[in-house]
């Protein structure tokens, strides 16, 4: 007898990748996302490609990835616009401090928060940042309004964090998300 599929078979999932540390460990989510059936696709910011590669993401997700807004070839049929249609969620992860105040206020200055605000998929945000970042007044407040609206947040993890410090800014293992994420 065959076992149940994931709960995220068949499931579109745009992963965001901003930039920070963490941006490794999507690519690792990615991998774990395709394993549960998910069909995932790829979109990082500039910042993102300082720490992680596109061609990391799209080996691991065997889909192009979409890096700029300013996509010529993809842009010429609206491809952001298409690809915000296509996902059936959105998960940023890591997310920001930036990106995540960008969300809370409607910003779409990069490809990742334009796709976040021409979709109409549910959003799951995935923060990582130093503590201080984390604990600030602002980014909590941008927080309570990202969840008022609606956006899924996991994490972050309270731990060593990647200047030597620990506290609450770790991005959730990949397989934390994975298991949190809604069928």
């Amino acid at each position: 007898m065959a076992a149940d599929p994931s709960p995220l078979h068949g499931q579109r999932l745009l992963v965001c990748v901003c930039g920070g540390i963490a941006a490794y460990k999507a690519a690792d989510l990615v991998r774990r996302l395709r394993d549960a059936g998910a069909d995932v696709r790829v979109a990082m910011t500039e910042s993102a490609q300082q720490f992680v590669s596109a061609t990391t993401f799209q080996a691991v997700s065997h889909h192009p990835v979409r890096t700029t807004l300013w996509d010529a070839g993809a842009e010429a049929a609206m491809g952001h616009i298409e690809l915000a249609r296509w996902a059936t969620r959105i998960v940023v992860a890591p997310a920001t401090a930036n990106t995540l105040a960008k969300l809370a206020h409607g910003f779409a200055d990069n490809l990742v928060t334009t796709l976040c605000l021409a979709t109409t998929a549910p959003l799951t945000v995935c923060p990582a940042m130093n503590h201080c970042m984390w604990l600030h007044p602002a980014t909590q407040a941008n927080m309570a309004l990202l969840r008022e609206r609606g956006a899924q947040v996991i994490g972050p993890e309270d731990g060593p964090l990647a200047e030597g410090e620990s506290g609450p800014g770790r991005l959730a293992e990949p397989a934390a998300i994975v298991a949190a994420l809604p069928a």
